[in-house]
């Protein structure tokens, strides 16, 4: 699958999940986990997809996805400095 048919895939996902929303809190809160594994996911693609220019990479798996989604861009940043200095 081409970068473009991912990205509109995974937008898609996210913008049924906040559509549609959960009646119930725990499959709303189970929604809103979703949403930001997967916001995290296309954030950590597209650090990929620029970081090719440069030999970089980083893995997404459960955990990278998670971190980037839950904290955002300074998790992003934080992944992006673990790779660089300590790995």
């Amino acid at each position: 699958m081409s970068p473009g048919w991912v990205i509109g895939l995974l937008l898609g996902v996210v913008f049924l999940l906040l559509l549609i929303g959960a009646p119930l809190k725990p499959l709303r809160i189970i929604g809103q986990l979703s949403v930001k594994f997967l916001i995290g996911a296309l954030l950590l693609f597209l650090v990929n997809l620029i970081g090719t220019s440069f030999n970089f990479h980083i893995p997404i798996n459960g955990i990278t996805a998670t971190i980037s989604g839950v904290l955002g861009l300074p998790g992003v940043i934080l992944l992006i400095a673990v790779k660089q200095f300590i790995l």
